[in-house]
């Protein structure tokens, strides 16, 4: 056996620690090779640590949410000596972990109130060969000449139930497992029809049995303790720092979106090959028309060094939700795209992101930050600034409303943008006017796409 040490490799340029988000072996666990470790998070980046050879785990290096330097013993694994290389090994000498040597499992003894020694079973296992078995009247192995063969089954008839394993499986989808173990309800008491559990079977289960049938309370969760770590800590970080140093103010203003709306459908019916068309492309390609009017919001602001720098380009930040937490990804030069170039790209970015295959680069040097959660949105929001942009806008959801036009009252799309920005570097004159000459694009789908 040998003692083999794995290093955290330099996972990034100029990055000195990394972060423990995750471990996926324990001591004691055996590892094949390149099977995954643990997960390593620098900045916004995670990175996956896989084991370069096999063996047994000895040592790791701290726990989730600590600081490990580069350079630094990760992982201790133990790891075969030539006996490993296809040579059959001698009986072993010395006991395992739990005190006994190790024997094939089919020679394991059954012995329910009696132990027994590492010592008979060396001495079992030396003359096994050739000697005869002797069984007492009960069915059980004579010790005394070493017998570990499995005692004859029962003299009893009678057949045992099956035990709940035998059961068949009950058939849900990975979405629906998740969601009967949220909520902490065992599959195999749910009534379903078809040839699985369906949402709509755990919806009637939970509306009979834990839900509010007679004003009942619900299935209760216990408490849980979650350690903040990773990008949720940095995240959290951010936020913070955002709030604390940045004086927010928030500007909601409301647009008719009906002639956009009717605009992207068409096109959307006549794409060929390109993307579907979303909110976003439009609403980015607005916006960075507008950033050439009013440079002062499309800038970041370095608050120590008292430095504003107005952008030329406009690289658009892009909120993402990931399975870890909100990312930002971002669309490099976003005012030379057209849109069907940023429905590619706003694809490629969220995918990228939700996989966490997003690059240093694509997750950071933003200058402005647009947030939208689709259909999912409210009707106005107040978003946090991403620090140290002094500005970000939240996209809300587009809804039907009656509206009094000309004297006639009709059905139109209308959707709020709520516009936050830092009250050191954008007055709310200027914020008003931007959000008023927006208007003038978004609402006139012919007037935008021209670029007039």
């Amino acid at each position: 056996m040998a003692r083999y040490e794995f290093k955290l490799p330099d996972i990034g340029e100029g990055i000195a620690e990394a972060e423990i988000v995750a471990w996926h072996v324990k001591p004691g666990d055996t590892v094949s090779e390149d099977q995954q470790l643990a997960d390593m998070m620098t900045d916004k980046a995670t990175v996956e640590m896989e084991s370069p050879v096999a063996g047994k785990v000895l040592e790791v290096a701290g726990e989730v949410g600590d600081m490990i330097p580069i350079g630094s013993v990760l992982v201790v694994i133990e790891t075969e000596g030539e006996a490993a290389a296809g040579v059959p090994a001698a009986e072993p000498e010395e006991p395992l972990a739990d005190g006994m040597s190790e024997i094939p499992e089919a020679l394991e003894p059954v012995v329910p109130h009696e132990d027994v020694s590492a010592g008979e079973r060396r001495e079992t296992g030396e003359r096994r060969s050739g000697e005869d078995r002797r069984a007492d009247d009960r069915g059980e192995p004579d010790r005394r000449q070493g017998d570990w063969r499995a005692p004859p089954p029962p003299r009893e008839t009678a057949p045992a139930p099956a035990p709940a394993a035998a059961k068949a499986a009950v058939q849900a989808s990975p979405a629906v497992r998740q969601r009967a173990r949220d909520l902490g309800i065992d599959l195999g008491q749910v009534k379903y029809a078809g040839d699985r559990v369906r949402h709509a079977d755990l919806d009637a289960w939970l509306l009979y049995n834990g839900g509010s049938v007679g004003g009942a309370a619900g299935p209760r969760r216990q408490d849980e303790t979650v350690k903040v770590v990773g990008l949720r800590r940095k995240i959290a970080e951010n936020m913070q720092e955002a709030k604390r140093r940045i004086p927010h103010f928030t500007l909601v203003e409301e647009y008719d979106v009906t002639a956009l709306e009717q605009t992207r459908a068409m096109m959307n019916a006549d794409r060929g090959s390109n993307p579907k068309l979303t909110m976003l492309p439009f609403l980015i390609t607005a916006f960075s028309r507008m950033f050439a009017h009013y440079p002062q919001i499309n800038a970041t602001y370095d608050d120590e060094a008292q430095v504003i720098t107005r952008h030329g380009s406009v690289h658009m930040g892009m909120a993402t939700q990931t399975p870890n937490g909100l990312m930002v990804a971002v669309i490099r030069d976003a005012q030379n795209r057209d849109l069907w170039n940023l429905a590619t790209e706003v694809s490629r970015l969220a995918e990228a992101a939700r996989t966490g295959k997003a690059t240093r680069e694509e997750l950071s040097g933003s200058t402005f930050t647009i947030s939208s959660l689709g259909p999912m949105g409210g009707i106005t929001s107040t978003p946090v600034i991403n620090r140290p942009e002094v500005g970000i806008v939240a996209v809300n959801k587009v809804r039907e409303t009656p509206v009094v036009i000309d004297g006639e009252l009709e059905i139109r799309k209308l959707m709020n943008l709520s516009l936050s920005c830092d009250h050191r570097v954008v007055d709310g004159w200027d914020a008003a006017e931007f959000m008023r000459d927006l208007k003038g694009l978004i609402e006139n789908p012919l007037k935008l796409l021209s670029g007039r």
